[in-house]
């Protein structure tokens, strides 16, 4: 056991040894990023255009927040001592004059002046980078396509259904190139149907009929409206009409056997609560003789644990108390702070296989307090023990009320 111990001991500090060297400075990729948006900025025409052709199928946040701060004319040029022209952002935050301190695009670092002193400036002190109507254009539809390479999956089918539902056939090309290089097959299929939704308003019949095939294909609810537009319209032609109605109906029947499913499990869902409410007051009543009136609220420990579980594996879980008492003249108040895995993906997913029996377990322990503390001294009373859970079911709603809010919170 010691020389494996040696071993990790050894490994631990080398680790610890190699973090200060790598938060020295940014990757070299981001580096590159931002080395080539400020030949984008200084640089003008094709060889702008170029560079944000380059800058498009990065995915990077920090180039999609300076294309947007520069369409918006918020991308300004500091000139040095020397001459050279700077491009640099401000930060939101201003002080009293209004001014801001201003962050070099090159690096993200502070402009400072000779003595290392932060240097602010006003909007207005600054020369912004200029654009036009055909510039602005190349700029968003760079935005588009690094919304399109994303490192998150629902961002990238979030852009996806934009570009989709905005009836712009120049995003067909993009879209399809971009069809090649996705990994994710949710998002593969999102692509496609987008294309499909696109190819409606081709003027070749061949792409709108083999459109439509594709969206019956994929029951794609969200085409409905638009292959109904295009069956009604008097300009369609008699092949595309037949292939769009087709289409609509074998997306209706996917529709009503959806909803037939889904009332199913949705009764089948709140049938099984009531049941397993009605065998919880039955059982308590028949072998204790004890109305709980708290019966909902212990259901309700177990539900509240799954969101817990939720957020854990998510971005986390917080809460803060203020009681509605004072001492030396501060209210008293607590929280409580639990950092989240950051999960994605089916590792996030998969939250529940540890919320459930967690649930049953929290909601056990709830249960086991409440008889150890209240119930156990109220057999076969059952006006007493009605009174008496009853006050336990107020103090329990009040005390999910402070922790959760008032609102319903969401177990996806």
């Amino acid at each position: 056991m010691k020389p494996l111990w040696l071993v990790v001991r050894a490994v631990a500090l080398l680790t610890l040894a190699a973090g200060p060297a790598r938060a020295a400075g940014p990757p070299l990729a981001e580096s590159a990023l931002r080395a080539t948006l400020v030949q984008a900025l200084l640089a003008t025409g094709p060889a702008q255009q170029e560079r944000l052709a380059e800058l498009a199928d990065s995915g990077s946040r920090v180039v999609r927040e300076v294309l947007t701060a520069w369409t918006r004319d918020e991308v300004y040029l500091y000139e040095g001592a020397n001459g050279a022209k700077v491009p640099v952002l401000l930060e939101d935050q201003q002080d009293a004059a209004g001014k801001a301190r201003a962050l070099r695009v090159a690096d993200g670092q502070v402009l400072t002046d000779a003595q290392g002193h932060a240097l602010r400036f006003g909007a207005a002190d600054l020369t912004s980078v200029e654009t036009d109507m055909r510039l602005r254009r190349t700029i968003q539809q760079a935005l588009d396509e690094l919304a399109l390479a994303d490192p998150d999956p629902n961002a990238r089918q979030s852009a996806v259904l934009k570009l989709g539902n905005s009836g712009r056939e120049k995003y067909v090309p993009l879209l399809a190139g971009r069809l090649k290089k996705e990994p994710n097959a949710a998002v593969r299929k999102s692509l496609d149907e987008a294309v499909a939704l696109l190819q409606l308003g081709d003027t070749n019949t061949t792409v709108q009929i083999g459109a439509t095939a594709a969206l019956a294909r994929y029951r794609a609810i969200g085409a409905l409206d638009n292959l109904q537009r295009l069956a009604n319209a008097k300009a369609t032609a008699a092949p595309v009409a037949q292939a769009a109605r087709a289409a609509i109906r074998s997306i209706q029947e996917h529709i009503t056997w959806v909803h037939f499913f889904g009332t199913v499990f949705r009764g089948l869902s709140l049938g099984s609560v009531l049941l397993v409410v009605a065998l919880g007051l039955a059982i308590t009543f028949g072998l204790m003789g004890v109305i709980n009136m708290a019966h909902g609220e212990m259901i309700g420990v177990g539900a509240y644990t799954c969101y817990v579980v939720q957020n854990l594996f998510g971005a986390g879980f917080a809460f803060s108390i203020t009681l509605p008492f004072s001492f030396a003249g501060r209210p008293l108040s607590f929280g409580l702070h639990l950092p989240g895995l950051n999960a994605t993906g089916w590792w996030y997913q998969s939250y529940f296989l540890l919320a459930i029996p967690l649930s049953f377990l929290t909601a056990a322990l709830a249960g086991w307090a409440v008889e150890r503390t209240v119930v156990r001294f109220l057999y076969r009373r059952p006006l007493e023990s009605l009174l008496a859970t009853w006050g336990v079911s107020l103090f329990m709603q009040q005390a999910f009320r402070m922790v959760f809010g008032a609102n319903n919170v969401q177990v996806n």
